[in-house]
């Protein structure tokens, strides 16, 4: 079985917010056994946010959570950085409505959780084990879980884009395979979808410093991509945080076909209320994590 960990010690980083352009500083704070992970905007009152599925308010491109009228978006890289690495217990204290989106990937937030360290603590791990199937379909997208002894992820994107084709990948998720495989993987968008979303407000604080951009001639950036399927591991990547809304570890093979934060969402309420096809049981130990840099 698995003890349940919180950071060592706190860290600190800021950055631009993605939708809103501003400057937001984040502060990780140690949490006691069995709190979880919870948000605190420091900027409205020092309102708690669950980062749990039922606070889930929206997913258009990003999931962002509430509590009380008071909102923090974007969370899926940083959940998503803590899920892999097992920090079960934190405070993240924000002065601003959404988590910095740092370049784009998870790279800075593992960095600073690997900084910190982890710390054990006295009570154990449940998992969320899947022992039947469960599938989601929506038009031409699907999510499903099936039994798996651990986590692993099969994710399939197709766009229709001449300068790439289809991308697959499946993947066992540990500690290792994600700094090295998934954290790097940036966000991405189509410069068409960009204009649309800042004539809404949105993107303020977009730019090719923290997303590929995809216009119609090919990707515009100037720096090459850091995987040839870049698009599918950073898919892998925003699936695994909002996974972990579920508010514990889920043991399954995830099957993924253009699916997004929306259907992610979805899929984890449909999941809780087909309690048949689900047991929770204690959390095998994982092998220990070897000395890993990020780059």
């Amino acid at each position: 079985m698995r003890f349940q960990h919180t950071l060592r010690k706190e860290a600190f980083l800021s950055g631009i917010g993605l939708h809103t352009g501003r400057e937001i500083n984040m502060r990780f704070i140690p949490a006691p056994r069995n709190t979880g992970i919870v948000f605190i905007r420091k900027d409205r009152g020092s309102i708690e946010i669950n980062a749990r599925v039922n606070a889930v308010t929206d997913t258009t491109f990003a999931t962002n959570l509430a509590s009380n009228g008071v909102t923090v978006g974007t969370v899926e890289h940083i959940m998503s950085a803590l899920s892999a690495l097992n920090v079960d217990n934190l405070f993240i204290e924000l002065d601003g409505p959404e988590v910095p989106i740092m370049d784009g990937s998870a790279v800075v937030f593992i960095k600073k959780i690997l900084e910190a360290g982890r710390s054990r603590q006295a009570d154990m791990v449940t998992c969320l084990r899947i022992v039947k199937p469960v599938i989601l379909n929506e038009e031409t997208c699907q999510i499903a879980a099936l039994p798996y002894e651990g986590l692993k992820i099969t994710y399939r994107v197709h766009y229709n884009h001449y300068a790439f084709d289809e991308q697959k990948m499946s993947i066992d998720v540990t500690g290792e395979n994600f700094i090295k495989e998934l954290a790097p993987a940036r966000t991405f968008g189509f410069l068409n979808d960009v204009r649309l979303l800042k004539t809404k407000g949105l993107a303020k604080g977009g730019s090719l410093n923290n997303a590929i951009i995809v216009g119609r001639n090919g990707i515009i950036n100037k720096n090459k991509l850091r995987f040839k399927d870049e698009f599918v591991r950073h898919k892998i990547l925003d699936a695994i945080g909002d996974i972990s809304l579920l508010g514990l570890p889920i043991y399954g093979h995830i099957i993924a076909n253009k699916a997004g934060h929306a259907l992610n969402v979805k899929f984890i309420k449909k999941l809780l209320t087909f309690t048949d096809c689900w047991e929770i049981v204690s959390e095998p130990v994982a092998p220990p994590m070897r000395a890993a840099t990020v780059a």
